[in-house]
């Protein structure tokens, strides 16, 4: 393949970057001068950086440099086109990995110690004796508390490589001395399966949170419990899941549609295509299916949702999605950074580019909610502005449209009041749960030996609780109205309890009862 000036971008980048360990080896004289003589367009850009490093009057930190330029040349291709720094990059690893090497614990720094949040159900914590509410004080004796505490210590402190041991002594509320616990570090799983549960005695349902190299497995795992339970109808919802891998997403489709079925196209700079098509597998061919999407469900989402529409499979339902029909293939810059570079686009089964327009820049483009706010399409589905040219037709004759995310067959509008989507970010946000921390901490005992199913029956948020938080908050009751959000605020309190003591699954139980597009979901199962 000859070289076409499309990766010329990329190629400077790691020229930069190259450039900062090839200029240690150069002195700024005549014969410096002859060898830039016969510069190309990307050796000026390290013939500067070379400049800065020895000739420039103040010390500069080139690698910084690097990185503004790096993050510049591709911020002038388009917002999916990314760099992710050397510093960022196992944690990024990690997360589309869908697991770690650690002890498995969600945590708080909360005032000078490391306090425990949750051990991860099946983690080494958890099955060492870890509870929600110990302080880790010690790691192998290193102090792990005090004003130096922060998170990236912590965690150099308890990750490590697998199978090796990390002595901890923990302080643990009522008793009288220190617990020594031993941990063996093993692979830890960050689950993307957040929910799954029967909504009803046919009617299962699966919340996925993004499309990680896992995150089929949790998934196939989930549909056979549910599966096992009666499910027959199945709920996917894809709420706020921004996307990941492809080839997770194309898995997942396989489930639900039939042999040779279309699922999705992608092509590239030479237009070269690829076609991807159902096989012989699937645990869901016959089921009836509801998809939930919205605003912020994309990429991997968007490829689910697209797929089983065109193929008339299954009912979308919620708002436009967020309209990302661009792959990225992650690439290494050969200095412990890489580069997430847009290498093709894709098209759904009936030929549809749901990619919204980019031309205006990143910052227009990642505010489009506010201009979808403002046209009205978040509460109504006549707002929605289509091309009659970008029409398409399913098999069954059903009209869809392409040029900027996936429409759904049912549309459930948003309440955008101000205090309701307080309540929305609030309930989701770190700041509720840290409230609710300090509550636990002071009202563990209350709990006990609390199951799930008591927890849901028979514990109720108090007035006083709601009244609290909104004080912590510091919101007033004028921004938050008790009279008509009361109820939505002590659900997100308990449903954040729930995830406290019971982990994920508790938490989306709780969230989703009343739930829009749950209860639109209901509605058709009903008729």
């Amino acid at each position: 393949m000859g070289f076409d000036r499309k990766y010329l971008p990329l190629l400077i980048g790691a020229a930069v970057a190259a450039g900062v360990f090839i200029g240690s080896k150069l002195n700024f004289n005549d014969t410096t001068e002859k060898i830039f003589a016969t510069n190309s367009k990307k050796d000026k850009l390290n013939r500067l950086i070379d400049y800065i490093d020895y000739e420039y009057v103040d010390q500069v930190n080139t690698d910084s440099i690097v990185d503004v330029t790096v993050n510049g040349i591709l911020e002038n291709l388009d917002p999916h086109s990314v760099y992710i720094p050397r510093d960022d990059y196992a944690d990024n690893a990690d997360d589309m990995r869908g697991k770690f090497v650690g002890i498995g614990i969600s945590f708080y720094t909360y005032k000078d110690s490391i306090a425990v949040i949750r051990a991860i159900e099946g983690g080494p914590a958890a099955k060492a004796g870890i509870k929600g509410g110990d302080r880790i004080l010690y790691a192998d004796g290193k102090k792990m508390f005090g004003d130096s505490l922060n998170r990236d210590s912590i965690s150099a402190y308890l990750k490590g490589e697998i199978n090796t041991k990390v002595n901890l002594k923990v302080y643990r509320a009522g008793k009288p001395k220190l617990l020594d616990i031993k941990v063996k570090r093993k692979e830890v799983p960050l689950v993307s399966v957040d929910a799954a549960y029967m909504l009803t005695d046919n009617l299962g349902y699966i919340k996925i949170n993004r499309f990680s190299e896992t995150t089929y497995n949790e998934f196939k795992k989930a549909l056979s419990e549910l599966k096992d339970n009666g499910a027959s109808r199945l709920v996917l919802d894809l709420r706020n899941n921004p996307g990941g891998y492809i080839s997770t997403a194309e898995r997942i489709v396989d489930e639900f549609l039939e042999d040779d079925k279309l699922i999705l196209i992608t092509r590239n700079k030479s237009g070269e295509e690829n076609h991807t098509f159902a096989t012989r597998r699937g645990e869901f061919e016959k089921g009836k299916l509801y998809v939930l999407i919205n605003e912020n469900s994309a990429s991997a989402s968007e490829i689910v949702a697209g797929a089983l529409q065109d193929n008339d499979k299954g009912t979308i339902i919620g708002r436009r999605s967020f309209g990302k029909g661009l792959v990225q293939r992650e690439m290494s810059l050969g200095d412990g950074s890489a580069v997430r570079l847009t290498i093709a686009r894709y098209y759904t089964p009936t030929g549809r580019s749901i990619q919204k327009p980019y031309g205006n820049g990143n910052d227009a483009y990642y505010k489009d909610y506010e201009k979808r706010y403002r046209n009205g399409e978040l509460i109504s589905a006549d707002s929605i502005k289509v091309a009659d040219s970008l029409r398409y037709v399913t098999p069954k004759g059903k009209v869809v449209y392409g040029g900027g995310g996936i429409i759904p067959d049912i549309f459930v509008p948003k309440d955008t009041s101000v205090e309701n989507e307080t309540l929305q970010y609030l309930s989701r946000s770190g700041f509720m749960s840290y409230f609710i921390f300090e509550f636990l901490e002071q009202n563990r005992k209350i709990f006990g030996k609390m199951t799930f199913k008591d927890f849901v029956n028979s514990y109720q948020v108090e007035d006083q609780l709601a009244q609290d938080f909104i004080a912590y908050s510091r919101f007033s009751e004028a921004q938050i109205d008790m009279g008509k959000y009361s109820e939505e605020l002590k659900k997100a309190l308990k449903a954040n309890i729930a995830q406290q003591l019971f982990g994920p699954n508790a938490y989306e139980y709780i969230l989703n009862e009343g739930d829009f597009m749950i209860s639109k979901v209901l509605e058709l199962e009903a008729r």
